[in-house]
Order: C-alpha cells, then structure tokens, then sequence
C-alpha cells in the first residue's frame, strides 16, 4: 500500500513537473513571437502606430492566468476548491445509493 502511494505522488510530481517545464517553453516561445511582431511592428511604421501592444497584452494576461494556475495561485477553483467538490460529489452519489437524499 505504501508502495502505491509513493508512486501516485511520484506520478503527481512528475505532471506537475512537466506542467511548468511547458510553461516556460510558453514563455520562450512567447517573446520569440513578440520580438518579431514588434519589429514588424517598427519596419512598417516605425513604431508611430504600436499595435504589437495588443499582442504583448494579449501574452501578458494569458501566461498570468497560465502561471495562477500551474503555481496554485489561483484564487477561485483551486485544488482544495476540486478536492472539496469532488468530496461533496461522492457523497451526493452515495447517498442517492442509500436512498437519502
């Protein structure tokens, strides 16, 4: 039994792991894209109309709300948030079984 909880926390961590190692392979990949945006940005109009800032917001927010969620650090719906919905939904399911409702 200690044997299988060792390995479901090995494969937590494992997940976990690769969750971030992908994050900031999105953030890599997010300034590459931003750098050529903006000096496309600038061949065209010199920066006199910078609308690669629509694109830099746009990254911005997602890798926020990306970086909340892989860091627990999110404020709504967090893991306690699912453990406990996922308790209550076990005991919803348990007691239409017994007949209670």
């Amino acid at each position: 039994m200690e044997n299988l909880d060792q390995q479901n926390k090995y494969f937590r961590a494992k997940e976990r792991v690769e969750e971030i190692k992908k994050f900031y392979g999105t953030i890599g990949s997010s300034v590459v894209t931003i750098a050529l945006v903006a000096s496309l940005n600038y061949y065209l109009n010199e920066w006199r109309n910078p609308w690669f800032l629509w694109v830099v917001l746009g990254f911005g927010l997602s890798l926020t709300f990306k970086a909340l969620k892989i860091f627990d650090m999110y404020p709504f719906m967090n893991k306690d948030w699912e453990e406990r919905k996922i308790q209550e939904f076990m005991k919803q399911d348990e007691n239409r079984k017994d007949g209670i409702k």
